[in-house]
This record gives C-alpha cells, sequence and structure tokens, in this order.
C-alpha cells in the first residue's frame, strides 16, 4: 500500500477540513461547513484521515460520548463518518483506521460502538465488534388527546433567534430516556439541527420544548423530544397530532406509558458494539440524534 499520511483532530486546519468536507459530500451528500461555521464542532468529534498530498482520502472519526443507561453513566466512544474515495477503495485504508481507532481508545472508555449499513455487516464483526438487535417504539393515537387549539412554531436556524434558542435547549437539555440515552450532546445534537432535519424543527411555546418530527401519510415520526426540564410525552404529543396520524414512531425509548414495541429487521443503522454491555432491556434504542 502507497504510504498515505494519517492526520487527525484537524478541525482548525482549513485545508485539510474542507478536503475532509469536500469527501462527506461525494460520498454521504452532506455538508458540514455550516455546522463548523456555526461553532459546534467541538472537541468530541475527532477526524482520523488518510491524505495523498493534501486531499483527504479516508477517513474515520470518533464522538466522544457519555451513554445513560438506567442512571448508569458510561464512557463510550462512537465511530462514524467512515469513508474512503472511490478511487482510494479496497486499499485497507478503513480497516487500518479503525485499528488505530481502537487501539489509541479501546483503554480510555467502557465500549466502543457504531453504527453500519448493509454493505458492511460483515466487516465490524473482524473488530471484535457484536451485533445489537435494536428495537422500535410506537403509540397508537386512539389513545391521545389532541389539543384543538395549539402554540407551536417552525424554527429556523437561520434565524439569529432561533438559532439561539436551539444552542440553549442543545446545551441545556434532559435526557430523553430515563432507560438509554446520552448526555452532554451538543455538538451532536446541533448537527441534526442544522445538517439532517433542518426543517423538521418546532417549538412548542406552552411547554417550552423543542420537537423534532415529520409526518408520513397516517404516521408520525418523532425523532427528539429536546427540554430543559421533565416533561409529558403524551401531552407533547398532543400538541402535533392531528385527525389523519394513526400511529406514532419515537426514534428513542420514550418515557410513555402504553407504548408498544418491535423488533426492527433493519440492514442500515445496525448497531455494532465492543465489548457487549448489559442495557436493563431486551429492546434496546439509542436515540436517533445520538447517532454520528
Amino acid at each position: 500500500m502507497t504510504n498515505y499520511q494519517l492526520i487527525y483532530d484537524y478541525k482548525d486546519n482549513q485545508k485539510y477540513r474542507e478536503s475532509f468536507n469536500d469527501l462527506t459530500k461525494l460520498v454521504f451528500g452532506l455538508d458540514f461547513s455550516h455546522w463548523y461555521e456555526k461553532g459546534c464542532w467541538n472537541d468530541q468529534y475527532i477526524c482520523y484521515s488518510y491524505i495523498d498530498g493534501e486531499t483527504v482520502i479516508a477517513n474515520t472519526s470518533i464522538t466522544k460520548m457519555t451513554v445513560v443507561v438506567n442512571g448508569k453513566e458510561y464512557n463510550a466512544i462512537q465511530v462514524g463518518t467512515v469513508m474512503t474515495h472511490p478511487d482510494y477503495r479496497h486499499k485497507g485504508l478503513a480497516r487500518k483506521l479503525i485499528d488505530f481507532i481502537i487501539d489509541k481508545y479501546e483503554d480510555q472508555c467502557e465500549f466502543i460502538y457504531l453504527f453500519a449499513n448493509e454493505t458492511v455487516l460483515d466487516f465490524y464483526p473482524k473488530f471484535g465488534f457484536s451485533r445489537v438487535q435494536e428495537s422500535r417504539y410506537f403509540l397508537i393515537t386512539d389513545i391521545l388527546k389532541k389539543k384543538s387549539t395549539t402554540t407551536i412554531r417552525k424554527l429556523d436556524s437561520k434565524n439569529i433567534n432561533d438559532l439561539s434558542l436551539l444552542h440553549l435547549y442543545a446545551k441545556e437539555r434532559i435526557l430523553v430516556s430515563s432507560v438509554l440515552s446520552v448526555k452532554d450532546n451538543e455538538s451532536l445534537l446541533m448537527f441534526y439541527f442544522l445538517i439532517a432535519y433542518p426543517n423538521s424543527i418546532y417549538f412548542i411555546e406552552e411547554e417550552e420544548v423543542i420537537v423534532l418530527f415529520e409526518k408520513e401519510d397516517e404516521e408520525l415520526h418523532l425523532f427528539d423530544v429536546i427540554s430543559r426540564s421533565k416533561i409529558d410525552v403524551k401531552e407533547v404529543l398532543s400538541y402535533i397530532t392531528s385527525s389523519e396520524i394513526k400511529r406514532i414512531n419515537f426514534h428513542f425509548i420514550p418515557d410513555c406509558q402504553d407504548t408498544e414495541s418491535e423488533v426492527i429487521d433493519a440492514k442500515d443503522d445496525v448497531l455494532f458494539i465492543r465489548p457487549m454491555i448489559k442495557f436493563g432491556t431486551d429492546r434496546p434504542l439509542f436515540p436517533l440524534t445520538s447517532h454520528s
């Protein structure tokens, strides 16, 4: 293999950062520049990349996470943004980067985890990762009371006041789930506000809560509920459901009675962990907005 140079932790180096961003746009169709410009790329997210000359050709990033399982805090590392330029694939670059990250961090954390797509499900077990079956939580809306009048406002991250509100709530949010959640996740949550779901953010004035959701036919997908004090999830739902919605799909484990769950038979976003931990539930689900 050609002796490419390994670089890391270069978020403040414009040349390398822009090259990294070019690669994320090519591979994932994602532009990280807005996230960086708004001051959201902090020291929790670190890129490990190979460069050819001055061009980033392969990358594996880590995000330092505090995962909370039934009140117990775990120091964890999440692996993400695994990508290789098409012209440099099949050279073992991703394997070398993952080996490097495991060697560097396995003694500094309690577990390492990642979410993989269907093309690499056989790849990560080679590094000692075990596949974990996640579940989907949902609620049939027959039991919900719907608000006749609501005060709900769509937020725009391009508006300076709305952006300040998003920063405040991302920084001061409480755990979304008492079963399985993450804390101190401001940087990653801002990525979802700015990049992943910029058109799906709403503020419920009366409840002082931000909700991230989308409607699809007769279903509502609730990606996250961001509040600075304890809230009643059903009360929040009453503001955003409508008569045509028959089912609420939670993309986290809700602290809510009457919810049902089913095993996810998914081939994308498959959870892998190294080493395995006890979740305290046989139906784990990491909050979607904690995926890096």
